[in-house]
This record gives C-alpha cells, structure tokens and sequence, in this order.
C-alpha cells in the first residue's frame, strides 16, 4: 500500500476537495482506496457521505485508544473507497498525543496493520504542523500539496518543506515532497497564469500536468455528501479530477504498487 499525504498547512487550498474527489476517481479506476480523515473538522468525512452519527468510532480511536483500524473503517457508497472517518474528539488529540509513547509513529504502525487490504491510502491533513499532520507525514512516502492559483499562492509552501526535511532527517527518510497540484484555475485572469508558471519553474516535474478549475460544482457537491464525478460526472471539475488521478496511477501508482 503506498500513503499519499495531501498537505499544506495554508487553509482554503483545496485538500479536502482533492482527497474526496481523487480518492472517489481512483476507486473507479480499479484501485482500493482507504481515505483517512485526520483534521477534527471531519469535511472530508462529511465530503464522502459519512455521518458523523453514523459510527461512534474515529481516527481518535486509533490514534489514542490503539483501537484496530478494521474496528473503525467504514465504507463509502463510492465504488473501492473506505474511510476512516474523523470527530471532534480528534481536536484534544494533540494535546494526548503530546506524551504518548511513539506519538508521531501512531499513525503508521496502524496502517501498517492493513497493508494489504488497500493499495493506496490517502490521507487528508488540518491546515496546521501540529502532531496529526506529523503524523500522516510519517506515514507517508509520497506528499500531495496542493496550492491555490491566487495571490500569496507559496505562503506556508516553505514551513511545509522545512518541517518535511526535520520528518526526513529524524523520522521518515523515505517520504517524497514530488506532488504539486494546482486549484482553483481561472484561465482568464492574468494573475492565475503567473501563478502557474511561478510554481511550474520552482517545483519542476513535481507539479502535476493536470490543472483543477475553479468550478461552481465542485463546490456545490459536498453539501450532497459526493464526489464531483457522482454529483455531475462531466462537469470540468469531474474531469479535472478524472486526469489527476490517471496522472497520479502513472506517476506513482505503477511505480509503487
């Protein structure tokens, strides 16, 4: 199973978007997806069709309770996604994890417990570098960072990368900073433009081909509880995604799996 960390401790940039929709096109690829909700506000749960009443279990669970990841995993009604999903109660796990032994390995000693029941886990970080995002960093081999086609686009990009070399140098020397995606695209400004060529020329082949539109209805499907590919399946947001998650498979996928 390869770990896919979608990160960036600036909030607005579009993780969860990516996590819901890239995990939801992966599945439909064949591939079997465990999403890991790991931010206490639970979108990305809630962006899955998860009920937050649904299962009294979460990723706190697991995290603090050592409570096995197959006792909490729910399934989606997407085709080859599983979640486990996130609560409030993940908002005091910083502070328990702060003295817990192993507090920044907690997360991928559990995943490491179902290797080989999904062959991809993608897991949706808070906007901070608190212990969670640690965690899921740890975890990790590969980051997917996704940032906005906006004014202050690289703000927080280099905290990100200072932090990812202390994981390296002490924690996780396999982890790969070699995924950008660029969001909320809008052809016809100037300014989104720029953007793209600024980050193309300073991350290189780490920025993915594909470029994720800013689109109406990909706003508009998480307050169904679905991915944009089952909300409206050939909307430009759909088919954004669609092409991430080939370029993923290609770039990654093949090589890992």
């Amino acid at each position: 199973m390869i770990t896919i960390a979608v990160t960036n401790q600036k909030g607005g940039v579009g993780k969860t978007t990516c996590c819901v929709n890239l995990s939801a096109e992966l599945g439909r690829l064949g591939h079997r997806v465990l999403v890991v909700d790991t931010d206490p506000q639970g979108n990305c749960s809630s962006g899955l069709g998860h009920d937050k009443g649904d299962s009294p279990k979460s990723l706190y669970d697991i995290l603090i309770d050592d409570s096995e990841v197959q006792d909490v995993v729910v399934e989606t009604p997407w085709e080859g996604v599983s979640l486990v999903p996130a609560n409030i109660n993940l908002a005091g796990a910083e502070v328990e994890l702060s003295s817990a032994i192993s507090r920044e390995s907690r997360l991928k000693g559990a995943l490491s417990t179902v290797d080989d029941l999904y062959d991809i886990a993608i897991v949706d970080c808070p906007p901070s570098l608190g212990l969670l995002t640690v965690n899921a960093l740890v975890a990790a081999k590969r980051l997917l960072i996704p940032i906005q086609c906006e004014y202050y686009a690289l703000e927080g990009v280099g905290q990100l990368a200072r932090t990812v070399d202390l994981v390296r140098q002490y924690l996780n020397p396999n982890l790969n900073m070699d995924g950008v995606v660029l969001t909320m695209f809008d052809s016809r400004t100037r300014l989104a433009n720029d953007v793209v060529t600024e980050v193309r020329e300073g991350f290189g082949n780490a920025a993915f081909e594909t470029l994720i539109p800013r689109n109406v209805t990909l706003s508009e499907a998480p307050s169904y509880g679905k991915p944009i590919s089952y909300y409206q399946e050939n909307c430009k947001g759909a088919l954004a995604y669609r092409d991430l998650a080939r370029e993923v498979e290609g770039r990654w996928l093949k090589e890992d799996l």
